[in-house]
Order: C-alpha cells, then structure tokens, then sequence
C-alpha cells in the first residue's frame, strides 16, 4: 500500500471529517472510497463514450426509440408542473 501527503483546504478537510464520523470510519477510510468512487466514475465515462464511439448511431437509436410504447408514466415518474410549463413553451 502506498502512503501520500495530501494538501486540503481546511473546509474540505472539515466537511469530510464530518462526514466520515457520520458514516463511521476514519478519514482516511473515507478519502480512500472518495477516491475510488471518483476513478469508477470516470472509467464509467470512458467506457461510455468508447461504446458510443464503437456502436453507437443516430439511427439505431431512433429505432430503438421507435419500440418504446407510447404508454403514460408510472406513478410517480411524471413530469413535475414546472417541467410541463417548461415543455410546453418550447
């Protein structure tokens, strides 16, 4: 395992000691699963953008779009009154 120094400012230091207590463990625990988190997102892009990149067209997914029911939301699923307004302006 590999040991580093990380420079934080005091309020960043101070929010993730708050939220590492809250969650039980130790800064360092928390900062370790911050770090992991953060690295499992960006390959999560990366991977995103090469399947895009490989497989992706427009046309495929207007077909894909094409076989999508037109069915109203489940509940709960449905548009907020702000975002209808907003929709409908358009």
């Amino acid at each position: 395992m590999s040991a580093i120094t990380v420079r934080l400012p005091n309020s960043v230091h101070g929010q993730a000691r708050l939220l590492a207590e809250a969650d039980g463990a130790s800064i360092n625990n928390f900062i370790v699963s911050a770090v992991a988190e953060k690295i499992a997102a960006r390959r999560t892009v990366d991977w995103l953008k090469r399947q895009a990149e490989e497989r992706g067209s427009a046309k495929m997914l207007l077909e894909i779009l094409g076989e999508v029911p037109d069915a109203p939301p489940a509940a709960g699923d449905e548009l907020s009154e702000s975002h209808r307004r907003k929709r409908t302006k358009k």
